[in-house]
């Protein structure tokens, strides 16, 4: 399955070679800029495309026209190509999961919608996934898991259009602590906590001091 939530996509392997669960990969991707929004929900990969060919919708090519910039009908394969080596199509016309020929743009909100990915990391993405692979597209800017006995949390920015903004993160992190205590008693770390918070790094942070459940 793979996992696009805020500017990271995860990849979960169904299982290793041993039969034992995989470590699920993550790499940093660029979204939908704010009036272009990559589409939320749950959908599929319907088709790998090596060397893609590119056909810019008239939308696309009107906005480039009013920048003085005039697109072609098809963009062939090459270092032309936005779509860059690798190509996922999704079952949302006119979305993929793809590469770039501009890299210096992952990690930005720069697409028109589709999920761009570094060259070298789609590569090897291209080279796992299956067609039929679910995808879920989420907003999920606050995450908690458990790694052993210790409990993580990790925080992105809101997304500039969510309204609820900082205000919404504290209101979901308090939430979902309370489903993780549901599940298996922790004592918190306050200070970590509310440090996660404030930052927002995107990166995981141990929050809780111990495990008291068995």
């Amino acid at each position: 399955m793979l996992n696009v939530p805020e500017m990271r996509l995860y990849y979960f392997p169904q299982a290793c070679k041993d039969d034992q669960a995989c470590s699920v990969q993550t790499f940093p991707v660029s979204i939908g800029q704010m009036d272009w929004n990559t589409p939320l929900g749950t959908t599929r990969v319907t088709a790998k495309v090596e060397n893609p060919t590119w056909t810019p919708p008239e939308s696309i090519r009107q906005e480039a026209a009013a920048e003085g910039k005039i697109l072609p009908a098809v963009v062939p394969p090459g270092p032309d190509n936005p779509l860059g080596d690798h190509a996922l199509y999704l079952d949302l016309p006119g979305y993929r999961i793809h590469g770039t020929n501009r890299p210096y743009g992952v990690g930005m909100r720069v697409t028109h919608g589709c999920v761009r990915m570094y060259p070298e990391d789609i590569e090897m993405l291209f080279g796992e996934v299956k067609v039929g692979t679910r995808v879920q597209i989420v907003n999920q800017p606050v995450k908690l898991g458990w790694s052993g006995s210790t409990l993580y949390m990790e925080v992105h920015p809101p997304l500039e259009e969510d309204a609820e903004g900082i205000a919404m993160l504290k209101q979901t992190a308090l939430r979902r602590l309370e489903e993780m205590e549901a599940e298996r008693p922790f004592i918190l770390n306050g200070r970590e906590f509310l440090r996660t918070l404030e930052e927002m790094r995107g990166v995981p942070v141990p929050i809780s001091r111990g495990d008291l459940g068995p």
